[in-house]
């Protein structure tokens, strides 16, 4: 049951390709917000989500920005990709703006020996452009395939205490931003 006191969080998944592995990360991602507790989670997996290359406003544009906007704070899933971060992700992140500002924003990334470590090194300077506060500890997964057993299951257990300390900060982040735009509104 969602109280007024529960803090939004928006978990997208940002891989949209067939053999990706967000999904499990995701999953996991979102068994650590529910351990937590008085969290509110919106799961967005980018795969289910139609936005255009134009950002004219057509396709889910609208759906995708009301779900930022009702978040309190962002928890992004992402995969490094040639040192970077997928494509669709920025897609994702310019079809809004003004429904990111004075949110927070944290990362569980994967891939091989950096784990992703670069795909969020280049999301941080994007996130501070459209006006988030990104916080600094992150779950970080190298050789991903690595801790995936035969059955599909992610033992990501070597990542509980980061995803501890990053969910820490965003919670503590989140709610600070929620109250002081709240204040901003009530002014």
């Amino acid at each position: 049951m969602t109280t007024t006191t529960d803090l939004r969080v928006l978990l997208v998944v940002g891989s949209v390709r067939d053999d990706r592995r967000g999904h499990l990360v995701a999953d996991w991602v979102r068994d650590r917000l529910a351990e937590h507790g008085g969290l509110e989670v919106d799961v967005a997996d980018l795969r289910d989500v139609t936005l255009p290359a134009s950002l004219d406003g057509s396709g889910d544009t609208a759906a995708w920005r009301a779900r930022i906007d009702a978040a309190d704070a962002v928890v992004v899933v992402t995969p490094e990709y040639n040192h970077g971060y997928p494509g669709y992700l920025k897609t994702a992140i310019d079809s809004a703006y003004d429904e990111w500002r004075g949110k927070t924003v944290g990362f569980a990334s994967y891939g091989g020996t950096a784990g992703g470590a670069r795909a969020v090194e280049q999301l941080r300077p994007v996130f501070a452009e459209v006006h988030t506060h990104t916080v600094r500890d992150q779950v970080v997964l190298p050789n991903i395939w690595e801790l995936i057993d035969d059955q599909g299951v992610l033992d990501a257990s070597r990542a509980e205490a980061p995803a501890k300390a990053m969910l820490e900060q965003l919670v503590w982040w989140g709610t600070a931003l929620r109250t002081a735009r709240r204040a901003d509104v009530a002014a």
